[in-house]
């Protein structure tokens, strides 16, 4: 079943990916209520550029909160297991265009602050961690430091 989901992931996420970025974020900008953000990673086997396109549901003060939840699947998503290689990413937003950010996984006291707000926004990320045992990641992306680009790991 993995397979057949992976298969049909892969190519939707590739149509998604393609429409955003060309489109700047005017199409495919939004889901399930929230903005939807470009997000590229660097492979961790591959050292390639990796693209995906995420809804974030929250965006403030300059930080951006993405939920690692990959449906609910036992697995971590292929884009977080790249930025815990690599936290250094490239977001585009439809507002903000294209910037550079540092990834980090959110504390334990972070997530405890912000789970419940992911919920509120989105009620399936309450349905994905109820689907799976581990604890689904919440990362948070804040700009890149001109002065220190490799802030902490993710």
């Amino acid at each position: 079943m993995s397979r057949v989901k992976d298969v049909m992931f892969k190519a939707s996420t590739r149509l998604h990916v393609a429409v955003f970025f060309r489109s700047k974020g005017r199409v495919f900008g939004r889901a399930m209520g929230m903005p939807v953000v470009g997000l590229v990673t660097t492979g961790r086997k591959s050292g390639q550029r990796r693209a995906t396109t995420l809804a974030a549901p929250i965006i403030e003060d300059g930080r951006v909160v993405l939920v690692a939840s990959f449906g609910g699947d036992d697995r971590n998503p292929a884009w977080y297991r790249n930025l815990r290689h690599d936290p250094r990413v490239e977001l585009t937003t439809r507002r903000d265009g294209t910037r550079r950010m540092t990834a980090r996984t959110a504390a334990e006291d972070e997530r405890a602050k912000l789970w419940p707000r992911i919920v509120s926004v989105y009620q399936g990320y309450g349905r994905y961690q109820d689907r799976t045992q581990r604890q689904i990641p919440v990362v948070i992306l804040e700009p890149t430091n001109a002065a220190n680009p490799s802030s902490d790991p993710a």
